[in-house]
């Protein structure tokens, strides 16, 4: 008997000498289930259609990908992509390969809009909202202040003899050039040295903007006053009988709604049936918690999965899922099942399905026409780029997009598009991401391009389809355009690019140029890197030759 109690020990002993930390961490694991963050999320997205409904007929917009689960896919009117990463504090930067000027257009043509996003972190907003966003708002209207400024300028030298109703006109001009406001609006939390330090900055970002060769002239025409950041959080207080009109305001308003409630609301809440854990956004992250399940798939059974309660909330998102892609697999989409992690918890009992190992798909909706990722199509299967004959698109939208496609360059190592066509008409190319692989779309850049030209010369009309349209596409059309096209996106069989140095500068007028068309566009930094080194070692071979 003596012996046993050593043994006793050792078995206890784990337990027992569990640290703080670990059990924190444990805790925090078993709050953070699949129905708490599904709960957290409708709870959240009631408040965003209380705001939304005090301004109806301004434009709800996601940003991407968080503010995609805050709302129904049919209440988006748009998408935009603005990083958290450009505004943290001493990193703050404005980025021309994220320029959102349809958001810009849009707030143009419907009097302002309102953007949607959460934070997981102590904040009430998230970093995009409190100065990445305002760091937009100043670079585009001191753009289109420097713009009217010189069509002023021009006008007067032009019209050299002066007549008094020229006199009067200019006046007029110059007093609504005085009235535009250009300068940073930032919270009030934001620190004074941060904000002058942003404040010393917005000239340099603006000469960075106007030389990427953005169309601001359309800016100019269709924003008749500067955008202006608002902000709105659960613990914003609005009078229902003093809700300003839009015609009030001497400003374009984009509305910034952080769907978040702050620490200091109750976590532990009760419904008519079930208790659940409150997870302030709950949204972001997706891929560490939602088990395949995607926005348009929530949005669509919502009811069922709210109704399912934390005991069969997971099996029932297994079977959404594993359902929609069996639907998916059977139109030949490539769709494989992956294995979620095993959760560890203090109390197996209770927490078995997070402990078990179980198998989910990542899928789409399939009666739905758009791809959560891609509400920015707006309902569009396909991005014509000007007219060079090249199209951006998704493989996912590629069977109702193929009129007017006479060759399809599909850069997706996911999915097998079905073809009778020769191989003149159709390429396929397994690219990767570069978190996957560094160098996979350097790798295949020169087949790429060699297909693009042999049809571009026939005269035919090309798609370049990746998995979600944003990325690897992008970066493919990019390419093709650096090498073939002339800076006005013309084909000229690679003339330009024989006569002219490559530079970042030169790339990012390109992408650009793509992106006025493609509103989707996100292209990561690892594949954009791949792109310039792709151009940069053509250049080298063709100084070699000469």
């Amino acid at each position: 008997m003596a012996a046993a109690a050593p043994e006793a020990a050792a078995d206890v002993a784990p337990s027992a000498t569990l640290s703080v930390y670990k059990a924190a961490r444990r805790i925090k694991r078993r709050a953070s289930t699949l129905y708490n963050a599904l709960r957290s999320v409708a709870e959240d997205a009631a408040f965003v259609a209380e705001v939304a409904a005090l301004w109806p007929s301004l434009p709800l917009v996601a940003n991407l990908r968080c503010g995609l689960w805050y709302a129904p896919p049919r209440a988006f009117a748009a998408t935009c992509y603005f990083k958290s990463t450009d505004g943290h504090a001493g990193n703050w930067s404005f980025s021309t390969a994220r320029l959102n000027l349809h958001l810009a257009l849009l707030a143009g043509e419907r009097g302002g809009c309102i953007i949607v996003d959460s934070t997981r972190r102590g904040k009430r907003f998230p970093d995009s909202m409190s100065k990445t966003i305002p760091i937009w708002c100043s670079v585009l209207n001191r753009a289109i202040e420097r713009h009217r400024l010189r069509a002023l300028r021009k006008s007067v030298e032009v019209n050299y003899q002066v007549s008094s109703t020229l006199l009067n006109g200019d006046a007029e001009n110059n007093s609504d050039l005085s009235n535009w406001d250009s300068s940073v609006h930032l919270p009030v939390w934001v620190l004074g040295t941060e904000k002058n330090a942003i404040e010393g900055r917005i000239d340099e970002w603006t000469d960075q903007f106007e030389s990427c060769g953005a169309d601001i002239n359309s800016l100019a025409i269709g924003l008749q006053k500067p955008l202006r950041p608002l902000w709105i959080s659960q613990r914003t207080r609005i009078w229902l009988n003093e809700v300003p009109e839009l015609e009030s305001w001497d400003f374009t308003p984009i509305i910034l709604i952080s769907t978040s409630a702050s620490e200091a609301v109750a976590t532990q809440r009760m419904s008519s049936e079930f208790s659940w854990h409150y997870i302030p956004g709950a949204g972001d992250d997706e891929e560490s918690w939602a088990r395949g399940l995607t926005p348009t798939l929530f949005w669509k059974h919502s009811y069922d999965l709210l109704d399912a309660g934390p005991d069969h909330c997971n099996q029932l998102v297994a079977d959404i899922v594993e359902k929609d892609r069996v639907y998916r697999s059977q139109r030949g989409e490539h769709c494989p099942q992956i294995t979620s992690k095993s959760l560890k918890s203090l109390d197996a009992a209770k927490c078995n399905d997070d402990q078990t190992s179980e198998t989910w798909a990542m899928n789409l909706d399939p009666c739905t026409s758009t791809m959560d990722a891609q509400c920015s199509n707006s309902g569009l299967p396909l991005f014509w780029i000007g007219t060079s004959n090249l199209a951006v698109s998704s493989t996912f939208q590629v069977g109702d997009a193929l009129v007017g496609v006479d060759c399809i360059l599909n850069c997706d190592s996911t999915s097998k598009l079905p073809s009778n066509s020769s191989e003149n008409s159709y390429l396929e190319l397994s690219i990767v991401g570069s978190k996957d692989d560094r160098f996979s779309l350097m790798r295949n850049l020169p087949k790429a391009v060699d297909f693009a030209k042999r049809n571009l010369i026939a005269g035919r009309k090309i798609l370049v389809c990746c998995q979600n349209g944003e990325d690897i596409s992008i970066c493919v059309a990019l390419a093709i355009l650096a090498l073939l096209f002339d800076d006005n996106g013309c084909f000229d069989y690679g003339n330009y690019f024989v006569k002219r140095d490559v530079t970042k500068l030169e790339m990012r007028k390109r992408l650009v140029f793509i992106c006025k068309f493609a509103v989707n566009a996100r292209p990561s930094r690892g594949n954009l890197k791949q792109v310039y080194g792709f151009l940069s070692s053509q250049k080298e071979q063709l100084l070699c030759l000469t």
